[in-house]
């Protein structure tokens, strides 16, 4: 069956970033019935839907609720390709993600976690309010490239600079560590202990696609 032109995931995108999970979802079928793999769905598709929110949410066109609908989109089609989660066998990389003990805001984070999945990224999510001893067990056990912490409160802040040693007390001293959050925005990475603080969900997508371009091409 041969491959199908860009034009035909023009549907799927504009579901996506019209918010409609059912219109997305319907798409989603029509492109596997026409032989779309997953991958071919995520990188034309959800990527990209994804890269033109990305160039829309500049400070003075983001929208909140624009992207949680476009979130809730994403996760439909995410959930319906990868019913049992990204397995990391197909995943371009994993990551594990968590909203640090002494903070239950979560909203931040999962934007980032629905912005990772439709690049095709498998993402271990911890939830919020996670010590960080589990957030390292876990980057232990699921093998990966990077932890993400968010922050929306500035009492978190003595938590993220915890991370890295807890990271190097497993000899895992080669993950990076991401940080981002209302409260985390406002220091420098050298502030925080950490390898990058990210600005948006997006931002802080972008240095991971680097982080692991760079180990592709290596």
């Amino acid at each position: 069956m041969p491959a199908l032109s860009a034009a035909a995931f023009d549907p799927l995108i504009a579901a996506l970033l019209a918010g409609d999970h059912a219109a997305a979802l319907a798409e989603t079928h029509r492109l596997r019935a026409a032989g779309a793999g997953a991958e071919a769905i995520v990188t034309a598709g959800l990527e990209t839907a994804m890269g033109r929110l990305d160039e829309k949410c500049t400070v003075e066109q983001f929208n909140l609720l624009e992207i949680m609908l476009v979130g809730r989109a994403v996760s439909v089609v995410v959930h319906e390709l990868y019913p049992e989660g990204v397995l990391p066998e197909t995943g371009r990389a994993t990551f594990v993600i968590a909203t640090l003990e002494g903070d239950v805001h979560d909203l931040g984070k999962n934007i980032v976690r629905t912005v990772l999945l439709g690049k095709g990224y498998r993402v271990v999510d911890l939830g919020r309010d996670c010590p960080v001893d589990a957030l390292a067990a876990a980057a232990e056990r699921e093998h990966a490239r990077a932890v993400l912490v968010s922050g929306l409160i500035s009492p978190i802040v003595p938590q993220v600079r915890r991370v890295r040693p807890a990271l190097a007390a497993r000899g895992l001293g080669r993950v990076a560590v991401v940080a981002g959050g209302a409260a985390l925005k406002q220091l420098a990475p050298a502030d925080l202990d950490v390898d990058y603080v990210a600005e948006t969900a997006f931002d802080g997508a972008r240095y991971l696609d680097s982080l692991v371009a760079k180990e592709t091409a290596a």
